[in-house]
């Protein structure tokens, strides 16, 4: 067991620190580290648990360490996945903290972020080919997917059509078996601890976060802008933070709470906004194979499954749109293209750390 914790913690904690591109790119490269390198889950699990995280509250890529680290070593792992994803991406957003406290302003990196971007597009095209011939079964599925991939492209909420899909393959394998079928919602309940007010304020948040980084961005704004706690610029540049930093976007709320409180209201911040996801999967991931047996709700999954991969393709496209500009973000990214192709096993941190590297490199041609 300590053997398979320690092994957890190294690979969640080197995830942590080189996970830049937000949810869908950081469950890329989990899928490439715990599927393709380690086998530790199924392909079919791995998507299953990706559509799991999609219906709950909470960061999705860190609810997916959880639900790793749960399938290697049971809860104890779930903890220590979650912890050391979080870990990397608090003390960078702490130091950033303390530097903006202290000199008003925020570093320059972005001749690094520069090159990572485009790194970590490589990463997204080689975990969207492997996950994408598991989900895509049928030309019902196919067909599903597409519908997907098309409504988030013009606007659709990703929540919004998760559900459907599920829906979608609920109904067409009802009318199939022509035979009603029923399934049951599993309603899930935080705990709300009464203690900091920092602490209180980022425990609600965390309980209810559905959609993203732009959904947490407007409860910050009505909780904490509206309330006079902090100033909207402090929230802008915690939402850039957020945005150059490794890890989960969530690590937005380390820099307000060290603006709010210095270290302990940004441990009091953190430890809030995270602490929900911990107790949803912890609930949640038992009840995952067991719904997987049922052919009805089976169906719901696999329909869940194929749209998620269309959300991912959906990020990838917008990425590509953002990030590959010039023939330099080009070069990078086919360069790291080349190489994930050419050496499936090669560590995805090597190609994440390579990419900044150009990245500097070229800033200066």
């Amino acid at each position: 067991m300590k053997k398979d914790l320690k092994e957890i913690a190294k690979l969640f904690f080197k995830l942590g620190a080189i996970s830049f591109g937000g949810p869908a790119a950081h469950i890329s490269l989990m899928e490439r580290e715990v599927v393709q390198k380690r086998k530790w889950i199924s392909e079919q699990h791995f998507l299953d648990l990706i559509g799991a995280t999609n219906i709950i509250p909470g960061p999705n890529s860190t609810e997916m360490t959880m639900h790793c680290g749960h399938e290697k070593a049971g809860w104890r792992g779930l903890f220590v996945a979650g912890a050391t994803f979080i870990i990397p991406a608090v003390l960078i957003t702490m130091l950033f903290s303390w530097f903006y406290k202290e000199y008003s302003y925020l570093p320059n990196v972005e001749k690094f972020i520069y090159g990572i971007k485009p790194a970590v597009i490589s990463i997204m095209i080689m975990s969207l080919i492997s996950l994408g011939k598991k989900a895509l079964k049928t030309k019902q599925l196919i067909i599903i997917g597409s519908l997907s991939f098309i409504s988030c492209l013009f606007g659709l909420n990703e929540i919004s059509a998760i559900f459907i899909s599920g829906v979608i393959g609920l109904l067409l394998y009802l009318f199939k078996k022509n035979k009603n079928g029923m399934f049951t919602f599993i309603p899930m309940f935080s705990i709300s601890i009464s203690s900091l007010k920092t602490f209180w304020v980022f425990l609600k948040i965390g309980s209810l976060l559905y959609g993203g980084g732009y959904v947490l961005f407007a409860f910050l704004d009505a909780e904490l802008v509206s309330e006079g706690i902090i100033s909207r610029t402090d929230l802008i540049n915690a939402v850039a933070v957020g945005q150059f930093t490794p890890g989960p976007i969530l690590s937005t709320a380390t820099f307000i709470g060290w603006q709010i409180g210095g270290f302990f209201g940004a441990l009091a911040a953190t430890l809030g906004i995270f602490l929900p996801s911990f107790i949803f999967v912890l609930l949640l991931n038992p009840i995952v194979p067991k719904l997987r047996k049922s052919k009805s709700i089976s169906s719901f999954l696999d329909a869940v499954s194929v749209a998620a991969v269309s959300i991912i393709l959906v990020v990838l496209v917008r990425m590509v749109g953002d990030v590959i500009t010039d023939w330099k973000s080009i070069l990078i990214a086919l360069i790291s293209l080349i190489l994930a192709l050419k050496f499936k096993k090669l560590n995805s941190a090597i190609i994440v750390i390579g990419g900044a590297f150009l990245g500097y490199l070229l800033a200066f041609i």
